[in-house]
């Protein structure tokens, strides 16, 4: 590495490595270092060395959540790999699934459906690693992982230490973490969760609900399929073939307002004659006091459509909430589309939409 440190002789670290074959969005730079992590002793001591030396960190799972600047990353990306997954301990009512970071998140789904564990059926598909889920608290179809989680493993960077977070101490809330709010303190290495045996699936969400209404029976693998082909027809599944693909699922999370903030959004659409009465707006209770709005919804009525093209990114095809690379383009591109259905919806309604997906580099 010219002009800095020397690199641990004991680390594989590569110098100058594309980061967009590693994302599904296929976008974005290089990294100045690069390291694939397979251990966690490995992934401590990459830690341990960046911030010793100063050298930037960034951390990469499955790719699937995060934007790469163009101008790539000037510091060393660690790619965490460290698969493992095991059933620790079983009782009457509970089993404890524990699950090394780098897993393939929809292989533990798989996987505690198969021994009959419920709690995660409902996030079937959902692409990316297991260490980006409590981050993220990751949900689909009325569940989160928030629900399941007994505790975290962690490097904790501040303290230069490892240690386990017990879940109420993980700060959870809506597709939000103490880990998302502190940005760059804790480098997730396995994950615990406390999953029911021999109850039934959950099925709070209206399109699962309506996509088992034919079904003859109502299991954990049941629900699974049903919410797999929930997600296939939104291109929302990983697919090689689908030119929706390049993408990193919902872009934006839905908003979170205050109850009178939903009552003027909901006005405003009567307003426009986008409804014909205030009650057709989708809403759902968000926690005390808060009202969750469809982001979809949102983006649809203020007049950005399904397949729209600005250059080489545009909108999927199949869901308003996937803002799609078509290949040939530049994470700026995207990110100039992302604000263009921000403004949409913000000069239609006055609501805020917030991206999802992380983000590393210097991204404008």
């Amino acid at each position: 590495m010219s002009g800095g440190p020397a690199l641990p002789p004991d680390l594989a670290i590569r110098e100058d490595v594309p980061l967009a074959p590693f994302t599904t969005l296929e976008l974005g730079g290089r990294a100045r270092l690069f390291l694939d992590a397979t251990d966690g002793d490995s992934v401590w001591r990459a830690v341990r060395w960046a911030d010793e030396m100063g050298v930037p960190l960034a951390v990469l799972g499955g790719g699937s959540n995060v934007v790469v600047a163009d101008e790539g990353f000037d510091g060393l990306v660690i790619r965490v790999g460290i698969r493992g997954m095991a059933i620790t301990t079983r009782d009457e009512h509970h089993a404890h699934l524990t699950s090394a970071a780098g897993e393939p998140f929809d292989a533990l789904v798989s996987h505690a459906v198969a021994e009959g564990l419920g709690g995660l059926e409902c996030m079937s598909g959902i692409p990316g690693l297991v260490g980006a889920t409590p981050v993220q608290n990751v949900g689909a179809y009325g569940q989160e992982v928030a629900e399941t989680i007994e505790s975290v493993r962690v490097i904790d960077r501040a303290t230069a230490s490892t240690y386990t977070i017990p879940a109420t101490g993980c700060g959870f809330a809506y597709r939000d973490s103490r880990f998302k709010r502190e940005p760059g303190r804790f480098v997730v290495l396995a994950v615990v969760f406390r999953l029911p045996r021999h109850g039934g699936p959950c099925v709070r969400h209206e399109q699962v609900a309506r996509a088992l209404a034919a079904a003859e029976r109502r299991d954990l693998a049941t629900v699974r399929e049903a919410v797999l082909s929930l997600r296939r027809e939104k291109s929302m599944v990983l697919d090689p073939s689908d030119p929706n693909r390049r993408s990193v699922g919902s872009f934006f999370m839905n908003p979170l307002v205050t109850k009178d903030a939903a009552a003027r959004v909901a006005s405003r659409a009567l307003e426009l004659d986008l409804v014909r009465s205030e009650d057709e707006m989708p809403r759902f209770l968000g926690g005390p006091g808060m009202v969750k709005l469809s982001a979809a919804w949102l983006i649809e009525h203020a007049g950005v459509s399904r397949g729209l093209r600005q250059g080489n990114v545009g909108v999927s095809t199949r869901h308003v909430l996937a803002l799609v690379h078509h290949g040939g383009g530049s994470a700026a591109e995207l990110l100039a589309l992302a604000a263009y259905v921000q403004r949409r919806v913000s000069d239609t309604f006055g609501v805020t939409l917030t991206p999802e997906p992380a983000r590393i580099g210097h991204c404008v």
